[in-house]
């Protein structure tokens, strides 16, 4: 059975294409990778997206006992106003 943790940020002061291009490199990776990938990343999008990713992993250990190891990230996505 497929279990889905989500995690929302709003009002980011960011323009929405800086953040999807962050966005697109962490989609579909394990929680580990997406870990990686934000830390050397050297855009300014990428810390408020890797605390976002932070919540969602403690939101899955916390409401589903679920190990860090086992999280992919299957959906992300940068909404407009």
């Amino acid at each position: 059975r497929k279990r889905e943790v989500r995690a929302y940020h709003n009002n980011i002061p960011m323009s929405v294409h800086k953040a999807r291009r962050v966005i697109d490199q962490i989609r579909g990776r394990s929680y580990e990778e997406a870990l990686m990938i934000l830390e050397l990343l050297p855009y300014r999008a990428s810390d408020p997206i890797l605390k976002l990713v932070y919540s969602a992993a403690t939101n899955a250990g916390s409401n589903l006992n679920s190990n860090e190891a086992n999280l992919i990230i299957s959906r992300a996505r940068v909404d407009g106003r």
